[in-house]
């Protein structure tokens, strides 16, 4: 029955798609405007069968109905509740039913958002992207990576569970859906780029109208990172939180476009620049989120992150290409229309700072998808297989994150057009001095390492920067400047930075060491004390935990343990960390005590600053958020989707022209 109601619901969210698109594509070819509403109703029908097939999957994971293969493969009766929620999307047909049921949400509410407006082309051309793209994955739903099939199981017989690691550690329940959050968020600006290129309205409209959904989902995105990060340091034992993996690098890769379209976009907008540029980074976005969909689900990668089934690869890929050929035929069509009216003044000028900002993270988004994909490459034409490293990626990327670090230090003083030395200096001359304080901070505790201070010493010059901003805008304004799109990007600046220092105090000034240890025996790592007081199992419903108790400088005690799971047999180590605003303590078993052996094998990571990595994502979101919504300084265009923002030489004084005195 739940496999029957699952496919029920999953074909009628294809029919809702189908019918959606033919009556827009005919609406909009015969002007009939009344064929154009039927964008709403389809894609709610979509969106209730897709909440559908999601109801039966989890009645299916909770009740343990073994006669969905699915749960048959990924659920158990033992997983706990949380986890058993989760397992949806812990391998590929459950992923794909996630992704569907947002991209379905993200379809109802842009037809709820431009209600009184899908009669105007430019929304109905959007609606026919966002209901073709919401198709394909029903599609692969259905057909390509089935979520319901049949299972003939025995009496009695129980799955194994999801993934020991994806069991470990309660992130595993959000992490996954705020990341394809991010990845569907960026369906709606791709969207209506497309829609702009069909219609030929290639003003900044379209801008305007995307502004705050690419934002959101620009932010989902940075969350579902952090959010990842953490889990893998909490999880992988490794006493990390980044390691190149193919799969972490899949989704980072449409982060670094999507941002640098959030910054050129304020360039088009003030100054009618970058027109094509800006197609083709949210084409670029879009397009990345198929790809990074590609590579965690064809089985080409090997990651802990990956799942592989069938056809689905080929798929994606074609889907892919599609996707990229049919956007360069549309830009190449429209070339003329895209000739942009403004041009850059003076390289001295913010919107100088924004192009080498977004070269910069094109660069940074090649250097990640060469290292990524090159293996594939050379195995597809060769059949040699080989891998590219952290340190080709710690290589190529400390470099570019320095100079990004500068940018973000000089481009919030920048005026539009031109800036001469005399105001540069005078507006740089607060954050010079805070990168003076910082970078003797560092070295007095103890900071080491040219690419260490330097990095410290940049981002005390980019704090001071911001830091300077949002003070004149308190000035102005009260608290009511920190929103807006420019302080709210402050906001978002400050967490950068907050992560960028975290992340060169952690790389650069981690000390570690590997011990065996009997009961009662202590040794020191990083100016602290670690004494094995004892082991003891603990039973589980579905796993079994020899823990270890370690006392910390004589105090407090931590328990890492290693997890037996009793559907697999498998050993997964759980590392316990004491944290503190300047130091984490990480420890982590690589071999438990035993009956006949009471010695453990164990890891001590000590690590400063890591928390900061936490905070400066908190702190992201609340700047994205704060972002999103109009400062004192908005101008609302009368018809945004209909008419280009104005622009020209008044459009937009330097900001701090009528504050008082820099």
């Amino acid at each position: 029955m739940s496999v029957l109601l699952g496919n029920a619901a999953i074909s009628l969210g294809l029919a809702a798609c189908v019918v959606g698109i033919g009556a827009l594509l005919s609406g909009l070819r015969s002007g009939k405007e009344k064929l154009l509403l039927w964008a709403r109703p389809m894609s709610t029908l979509a969106l209730v069968a897709a909440l559908g097939a999601v109801g039966v999957m989890q009645v299916a994971l909770l009740t343990n109905d073994t006669s969905v293969k699915y749960v048959a493969e990924e659920g158990s009766k033992t997983t706990p509740f949380p986890f058993d929620v989760a397992t949806m999307w812990s391998a590929l047909e459950g992923s794909i039913l996630l992704w569907g049921v947002l991209l379905t949400a993200f379809t109802v509410a842009v037809a709820a958002k431009f209600k009184s407006r899908l009669t105007d082309p430019l929304v109905g051309w959007a609606m026919v992207v966002m209901l073709t793209v919401t198709g394909f994955f029903f599609v692969l739903m259905l057909a390509v990576a089935p979520v319901f099939r049949t299972f003939d199981a025995a009496p009695g017989f129980d799955g194994p569970g999801p993934n020991p690691l994806l069991q470990n550690h309660i992130l595993v329940a959000f992490h996954p859906p705020m990341l394809y959050l991010g990845y569907v968020g960026f369906t709606v600006p791709f969207a209506f780029a497309i829609a702009a290129l069909v219609t030929g309205r290639l003003g900044e409209g379209w801008l305007a109208e995307t502004r705050r959904w690419t934002l959101f989902a620009w932010g989902f995105l940075t969350v579902g990172i952090v959010l990842g990060a953490w889990w893998s340091y909490e999880v992988s034992g490794w006493g990390g939180y980044w390691a190149w993996d193919p799969v972490e690098n899949a989704s980072f890769l449409p982060w670094l476009t999507g941002t640098a379209f959030i910054h050129s976009v304020m360039v088009q907008e003030r100054r009618g620049m970058l027109r094509v540029w800006n197609l083709t980074l949210v084409v670029a976005t879009f397009s990345l989120t198929i790809l990074g969909t590609f590579l965690a689900r064809s089985g080409v990668l090997q990651s802990v992150h990956a799942f592989s089934s069938g056809s689905i690869g080929p798929t994606l890929l074609g889907f892919f290409a599609v996707i990229v050929v049919g956007c360069v035929v549309l830009i190449g069509w429209r070339g003329d229309r895209l000739r942009s009216p403004g041009a850059i003044d003076s390289p001295l000028s913010r919107e100088g700072a924004f192009l080498a900002n977004n070269l910069l993270f094109a660069a940074f988004a090649f250097v990640i998808l060469l290292g990524t994909v090159f293996p594939l490459i050379v195995e597809a034409i060769n059949g040699d297989q080989m891998s590219v490293g952290a340190p080709f990626f710690d290589r190529m990327s400390v470099p570019i994150g320095l100079v990004m670090l500068f940018l973000m230090a000089v481009a919030p003083v920048l005026p539009w057009r031109s800036a001469t030395t005399e105001l540069l200096s005078k507006r740089l001359w607060w954050p010079a001095w805070a990168s003076v304080a910082v970078l003797g901070f560092a070295v007095a505790v103890g900071a080491r390492g040219v690419s260490s201070l330097l990095g410290f010493w940049l981002a005390g010059f980019a704090s001071g920067s911001v830091a300077r901003q949002l003070t004149l805008a308190a000035r102005r304004q009260g608290w009511r400047g920190l929103v807006g799109r420019a302080n709210g990007g402050m906001i978002v600046h400050l967490g950068v930075l907050v992560i960028a220092v975290a992340l060169v105090a952690s790389q650069s000034y981690t000390k570690q060491g590997e011990f065996t240890m009997s009961p009662g025996e202590t040794v020191r790592v990083g100016g602290h004390e670690f004494t094995y007081v004892s082991s003891y199992v603990r039973e589980k419903a579905n796993r079994r935990e020899i823990r270890s108790r370690i006392r910390i400088d004589g105090d407090d005690v931590f328990e890492p343990s290693m997890n037996q799971y009793l559907a697999t047999g498998q050993m997964i180590p759980r590392p316990s960390v004491k944290v503190s605003l300047t130091t984490d303590l990480y420890l982590n078993l690589t071999r438990a005590a035993s009956a006949e052996d009471p010695a453990i094998r164990i890891r001590i990571v000590v690590e400063p600053l890591i928390v900061w990595l936490w905070i400066g994502g908190s702190v992201m979101a609340v700047g994205t958020v704060l972002s999103a919504y109009p400062g004192r300084r908005h101008r609302n265009p009368l018809d945004p989707v209909s008419s280009p923002v104005a622009i020209g030489p008044d459009r937009d004084p330097d900001p701090e022209s009528e504050s008082v005195p820099a």
